[in-house]
């Protein structure tokens, strides 16, 4: 053979193999990621190719799918209550890809997920009919959030304190998926987008916020844990006024006339007493304040409900006076409304905490269970005995304090108000808020609640826990306990 044609023979079958080993590593190794990028049309025209299964509460679907009219896209998803739910199941949309519960089970919503074939289906690539999303709430605990929190804007969760299922997850202002579900939604897109209001962010898990007074309840189960007091009934070590350390700041009380000199745990929760927790958490210290803000769930950026919340931070790196005002909330300290209903949980439930979540079981088209969340899963956090002691000054909160809002009628109910500065030298309106717990002894029934406003557009003076977020906190643990 002719030298210059058994080279160029050569190098044609050397141009065959590595088109050959190309193409294997394409479909082997690279196949699954090409199919899943977001730029692939194919997988988009998949995922809307048939109707998606559905996100359930109680029972019924507050899901669907409708028949879209035109393009390659043969449904979108549809939404009952769109807005009442948002904050729980996130949207789906054909433009803007999806978030919450719809972009967490995106794959067995539309059928996708390698959970839901068999081994045939799964070497032909069949796509199966979808599975459902069941969830932990409780449509009349939701609707009864959202219609107190109403144009303000906040948000609020309740927790069942000795299963862990979320039964409300509110945030508002809300918005409708239905709105931006399909793909020529972009003058609703950017007006939500826009909005300085911030519709789309879910602010019980992703917006944490000074959580001022509530946080004392933390304060107040390190010194009880740690021995600095044997019980909320004995006098604390607490000058009235109280500078903070190394400064000639003086740390105020919002009501002067208080008895907050040397006031018990029982009585500075009663009245909020700023000059007592301030002093109590500059006595502990920031490691043992850290110590147990971290039992109850603070700094932890891995806390999936299934949605993943932001972490409520506890800071580090303080001097005495800074340490004494993350005592009363403040400082650098942030917490989520997820966050504080899961410290009331905690006292509720004889120091223990259920791990929070949302959703109860995920399932086939069968209704056979892919995936299921136990009830209960629980950690300690305090002793029965603090814990025990913390119930009796919340409820002392509520019937003689701060928190007379959230009484309800033949229920024991305990809770704590807070109002967190905001702004520089706190030029703007304070974020009022209020975490609780609420039992009927005759059924046995409880419920942990926290409740944060944001903004209420009410008068900076007429911003309080009691005032804005306990009425809510309360018509939601009233409808829970029915």
């Amino acid at each position: 053979m002719n030298k210059t044609i058994r080279r160029t023979s050569v190098f044609a079958l050397l141009l065959v193999l590595a088109l050959l080993g190309r193409a294997t590593w394409v479909q082997a190794y690279e196949g699954k990621a090409l199919a899943n990028d977001s730029k692939n049309r194919r997988k988009t025209i998949a995922q809307y190719a048939q109707p998606l299964g559905n996100i359930v509460v109680a029972g019924s679907p507050v899901t669907g799918s409708k028949r879209t009219e035109s393009g390659d896209l043969a449904y979108e998803r549809s939404y009952t209550d769109g807005e009442l739910y948002a904050a729980v199941t996130g949207y789906s949309s054909q433009a803007y890809g999806a978030t919450q519960l719809e972009g967490i089970y995106s794959g067995i919503l539309d059928g996708t997920d390698d959970r839901l074939k068999n081994p045939v289906d799964a070497v032909t690539r069949k796509q199966q009919e979808p599975g459902t999303v069941v969830t932990t709430i409780d449509p009349a605990v939701q609707k009864a959030g959202y219609e107190a929190l109403g144009r303000k804007k906040g948000a609020a969760v309740a927790i069942d304190p000795v299963s862990g299922r979320i039964l409300a997850m509110v945030s508002t202002p809300s918005y409708d998926p239905s709105d931006i579900a399909g793909t020529t939604d972009g003058a609703a897109w950017k007006e939500l987008t826009e909005d300085p209001d911030k519709p789309l962010v879910n602010r019980a898990l992703r917006q944490p916020l000074p959580p001022g007074s509530t946080f004392k309840l933390v304060v107040a189960a390190a010194a009880l844990e740690d021995g600095l007091y044997s019980s909320v009934d004995v006098p604390t070590t607490s000058p009235q006024p109280y500078t903070l350390p190394g400064t000639r700041t003086v740390l105020e009380n919002e009501n002067a006339s208080a008895p907050c000199e040397d006031a018990t745990i029982r009585t500075a929760l009663r009245y909020s007493c700023n000059n007592v927790f301030g002093k109590m958490a500059a006595d502990l210290g920031q490691d043992k304040v850290r110590a147990m803000a971290e039992k109850f769930g603070f700094d932890d950026d891995e806390l999936d409900v299934p949605v993943r919340a932001y972490a409520s931070v506890y800071p580090s790196g303080m001097d005495r006076a800074q340490t004494a005002l993350t005592g009363i909330g403040q400082f650098d300290v942030t917490a989520t409304p997820l966050q504080m209903a899961m410290v009331s949980a905690v006292i509720a439930n004889d120091g223990l905490l259920a791990a929070p979540h949302m959703v109860s079981e995920v399932v086939d088209s069968d209704g056979d269970a892919l995936r299921a969340f136990d009830d209960g899963d629980a950690t300690r956090i305090v002793s029965s005995a603090t814990a025990e002691q913390l119930r009796s000054a919340m409820v002392t909160v509520v019937e003689r304090g701060t928190g007379s809002n959230a009484a309800i009628a033949g229920a024991e109910v305990g809770g704590k108000t807070g109002t967190a500065q905001h702004g520089e030298n706190n030029s703007k309106t304070p974020y009022a808020w209020f975490t609780s717990y609420a039992e009927d002894p005759s059924t046995g029934k409880q419920v942990a609640v926290a409740v944060m406003i944001e903004d209420s557009g009410a008068a900076r003076s007429e911003v309080s826990g009691n005032g804005l977020a306990a009425p809510v906190a309360q018509k939601m643990m009233a409808a829970a306990l029915k």
